[in-house]
């Protein structure tokens, strides 16, 4: 056992509980309870997120110019996405197409946002398993054990988060947090000194994405019980693909909706029509909210977002290289890919993908025109942006007054949209592989590795749908519980 378990030996009930606290290797704070009978049968899972960060209500009374700005501040892994969805609910705002450049220019740097953010989750959060076993050790399933073992691997991961941030921070003047995308554009122009600079890199980073996918396809047929286990089963996927239905991430797509077989069931979904679609629901277990797709309830209306939904949605890639693999993943299952292990290989082709579309967009001619932003005042009050996050769509709704303040606001962030299949992964991993009465360190990793499939972005993902229950404790200076005031 490892420090991060914790095993109730004496349960209240009759069924015995066994909690992984924290869950390891993810962004944010997170919890997973599991439920055995006497026989060791897993029989409920529950994925707790246990931070909670309220930002619609932060948001209210601040000038919807911040609004790109601000919502960053949601979580320092991609506050370029924020920026992205709060950006384009700007641009609605203001009634404005923004200039042709400035598009590029957002295109490119939510390009530099997913590249490193998926080489943060597949080097450093997810091949300690693939590399050194999921029941290695615990202390060797961490970046730096692979270092040692894996240096060149190692290197390679971390060569590629950090040219995207490059990308981010040579556009953006920060690599966190960059106050740069503005309604109505982009707030200054790349110059040709910037462009030399994210070009420079380019070589490598596409060198590094091509032997990543070539380590990870030769290393799927290790684990054909984990690809049959970790959330395995079949769900919609929804994705914004561009007008001839090809894999989108910024420009104004429309939502696309398949099956477990890929058939078609909803199509060019507009932002602004969100509400007739997904309905958002809340568990008392998390903070984390619950969409589902509204036509099949809850439930029932289980989809999923993010890289896996993304490539099960496209028609194709619009790069000949990422395009080629994303042939070889259709090819995986007949019809949708519905193993979620595959969201692993998915971001490594959006990881090339990238690449090489930054390297399309910064030979564009006009690429360093200075003409980066359009001008206007606020000319509508009600108003949703959405994008391409590294983990899904995400959603900006906003309603403003005459002044432009915000008067109220509704996120819903990629990872949310992924609640049910990460609960329902968890329950499935855990009844494949851990047995209640004879709880083995390995197993239980598999079930945390459900969660690093979908890489969710806690942080980001926690916000409120009315009055939640809260319970506020005072500790004295000697530790001792003083006073504890609950809300139902």
């Amino acid at each position: 056992m490892t420090e991060h378990i914790n095993f109730d030996k004496k349960p209240t009930s009759d069924l015995k509980k066994i909690v992984i606290d924290p869950v390891t290797r993810i962004e944010g704070h997170a919890k997973i309870t599991l439920q055995a009978n006497s026989s060791g049968e897993i029989e409920s899972a529950q994925f707790h997120v246990t931070q909670f960060r309220g930002f619609e209500k932060f948001l209210q009374g601040r000038p919807f110019s911040e609004m790109a700005s601000l919502t960053a501040r949601t979580c320092g892994i991609c506050p370029i996405s924020h920026e992205m969805a709060a950006g384009k609910a700007g641009d609605k705002i203001l009634a404005v197409h923004i200039p042709p450049v400035a598009r590029k220019l957002r295109r490119i740097v939510n390009l530099g946002q997913i590249v490193q953010s998926h080489a943060l989750n597949f080097f450093h959060l997810s091949s300690p398993d693939f590399l050194m076993g999921f029941d290695a050790e615990v202390e060797e399933r961490n970046i730096f054990a692979l270092m040692k073992k894996n240096p060149k691997i190692a290197r390679m991961g971390i060569r590629l988060r950090q040219w995207g941030q490059e990308v981010i921070e040579t556009l953006g003047g920060k690599r966190i947090h960059p106050a740069w995308v503005v309604p109505g554009g982009v707030s200054d122009p790349l110059t040709q000194e910037k462009r030399e600079k994210i070009l420079k890199g380019l070589p490598e980073a596409k060198e590094s994405a091509l032997k990543a996918i070539k380590l990870f396809k030769s290393i799927m047929g290790n684990f054909d019980k984990e690809i049959q286990n970790l959330a395995n089963f079949p769900t919609l996927f929804a994705a914004l693909v561009d007008e001839d239905g090809n894999w989108e991430h910024y420009a104004d797509g429309k939502m696309r909706i398949v099956d477990q077989n890929g058939e078609i069931v909803a199509d060019m979904l507009e932002a602004e029509d969100y509400e007739k679609f997904i309905g958002e629901h809340v568990e008392p277990y998390s903070y984390l909210k619950s969409p589902y797709y509204k036509p099949l309830g809850y439930p029932k209306g289980i989809y999923r977002v993010g890289p896996l939904a993304r490539l099960n949605v496209c028609q194709k890639m619009t790069t000949p290289l990422a395009n080629e693999e994303l042939l070889e993943f259709k090819a995986i299952e007949k019809g949708a890919v519905n193993a979620s292990f595959y969201y692993h290989y998915a971001r490594l082709i959006e990881i090339l993908h990238g690449v090489e579309k930054i390297e399309e967009l910064l030979n564009e001619d006009d690429i360093l025109s200075t003409r980066v932003r359009a001008h206007a005042s606020a000319n509508a009050f009600d108003v949703v942006g959405w994008s391409e996050a590294p983990r899904g769509t995400l959603i900006h709704h906003y309603k403003i007054d005459e002044d432009g303040l915000v008067e109220w606001a509704n996120l819903i962030i990629a990872t949310g949209h992924n609640n049910l299949a990460m609960n329902k992964g968890i329950f499935q991993a855990a009844k494949a592989f851990v047995d209640g009465n004879n709880i083995k360190e390995g197993a239980l990793n598999r079930v945390e590795a459900v969660i690093r499939c979908f890489d969710p972005c806690l942080s980001c993902s926690t916000h409120a749908i009315g009055k939640m229950p809260l319970s506020i404790e005072l500790i004295d200076s000697n530790g001792v519980l003083s006073d504890r005031k609950i809300r139902e």
